[in-house]
C-alpha cells in the first residue's frame, strides 16, 4: 500500500534537508558534501535517494552517479529548505536566550582595518559583558563577508562595501571616516598644509586593493579630475601599505583610523577631505535572529541604533 502524501513528508528530518543545502554549497560533489557534514558519501547518497522516493520526484540531474545540477522541483525546494533550517536554528536561539542568555558564540566578519583598528574597545567591553561568550573574529574580503553572512557562517558583518547592495542582509551604519595621506616624515609632502590631487600625482602611490576599505572613492576622485596616477602596489590591510611607505617606495592613502601616533612615529599623517567621505556598515542576515548579545555588540559599535527597528527589518513577521 502506498503511504499518503502527508505520512511521506513526515518522515522527512532535518538531515536530509541539511544534506540538500550542503551539496548545492559544495557545487555538487558529494565527496566534498560528506565532509562537511562529518558523515559517509554512501549515507548523502542515500538520504538523497530516500528524500526523492518520500517525495516522488527527482530532485538532481544525474550522469551516471555523478550529480550535475537541480531539475525544477529540487530548485523550488532549495529555497524551502533553506527557509526552514534557519527558522529552525532560530527556534534554538530562542530557546537558548531564556536558558543561557550570557553563553554562546558570536561570530564576526570584518575588514583587517575594522578588527584591527576600530573594534578592540568594543570587544574588550563586550568581553567584560559577557564573559562566557565566545567571540570570533573572522577576516574576509567585503564580498566575502557578504557571503559568509548569507551563507549563516557568521552572524555579523561589517565592512565598508558590499553590504548594502545585498537584498537579503539587513544594514544600520556604523561610522563615517576619510582617507589620509601617510609618508615619511621627511617627506616633501609632510611640509604641505593642504594636499591637492594634483599633489599626489607626482608621487609614486600605495593604497589598498579593489573592493577595500573605499578604493573605489580613490579612483573616482582621480578619474573625475582627468588625473594619471601611479599606483605601485595595493594590498588588502592598512598595516602592509604603511611598511611600504616607510621603505620609502610610495605615498600611502589608508583610512584615517589606521594611523597610530605612537605606533607609527616614523610616519606623517596628512589629513584630507579630496576622497569624500565613507561609512562602514553593520550588517546582519534576513531571517538570521541573533542571540541578545548579538544584538548589544551591535548597540556597543552604535549606540544610535534602534534595535528594535532592526529586528523589525531582519526578521519581520510572516
Amino acid at each position: 500500500m502506498t503511504a499518503s502524501p502527508a505520512l511521506r513528508y513526515r518522515e522527512m528530518n532535518f538531515q536530509q534537508l541539511r544534506i540538500i543545502r550542503e551539496t548545492v554549497r559544495q557545487n555538487f560533489n558529494l565527496t566534498e558534501a560528506s565532509a562537511a557534514l562529518y558523515t559517509s558519501q554512501s549515507g548523502v547518497s542515500k538520504h538523497i535517494k530516500d528524500l526523492e522516493d518520500e517525495l516522488g520526484v527527482q530532485l538532481f540531474i544525474r550522469k551516471g552517479k555523478r550529480l550535475l545540477g537541480l531539475t525544477e522541483p529540487g530548485q523550488a525546494l532549495l529555497g524551502i529548505v533553506e527557509r526552514m533550517l534557519v527558522d529552525a536554528d532560530n527556534i534554538k536561539r530562542l530557546a537558548d536566550d531564556f536558558n543561557k542568555v550570557d553563553e554562546g558564540t558570536l561570530t564576526i566578519a570584518t575588514t583587517h582595518t575594522q578588527a584591527r583598528y576600530v573594534l578592540p574597545p568594543i570587544v574588550n567591553l563586550f568581553k567584560k559583558e559577557f564573559p562566557k561568550v565566545h567571540l570570533i573574529l573572522q577576516q574576509a574580503s567585503p564580498v566575502e563577508i557578504t557571503e559568509m553572512l548569507l551563507q549563516g557562517e557568521a552572524d555579523i558583518g561589517i565592512a565598508t562595501e558590499s553590504l548594502t547592495t545585498e537584498d537579503n542582509l539587513a544594514s544600520v551604519p556604523f561610522y563615517n571616516w576619510q582617507h589620509c595621506i601617510i609618508t615619511p616624515q621627511q617627506h616633501a609632502l609632510a611640509q604641505k598644509e593642504t594636499i591637492e590631487l594634483t599633489d599626489l600625482a607626482h608621487y609614486p602611490l600605495i593604497t589598498y586593493h579593489g573592493g577595500f576599505t573605499g578604493r573605489s572613492k580613490i579612483d573616482k576622485a582621480f578619474e573625475e579630475a582627468h588625473i594619471d596616477v601611479d599606483i605601485v602596489m595595493s594590498a588588502l590591510d592598512a598595516d602592509v601599505i604603511k611598511t611600504y611607505v616607510e621603505l620609502g617606495m610610495g605615498v600611502g592613502i589608508v583610512n584615517n583610523v589606521a594611523y597610530d601616533a605612537e605606533r607609527d612615529y616614523r610616519l606623517k599623517q596628512i589629513q584630507t577631505d579630496i576622497f569624500g567621505v565613507n561609512t562602514t556598515w553593520l550588517a546582519v542576515r534576513k531571517g538570521h535572529l541573533l542571540r541578545g548579545y548579538g544584538y548589544e555588540f551591535i548597540s556597543l559599535c552604535s549606540p544610535e541604533t534602534d534595535i528594535k527597528a532592526l529586528k523589525k527589518v531582519a526578521y519581520p513577521e510572516e
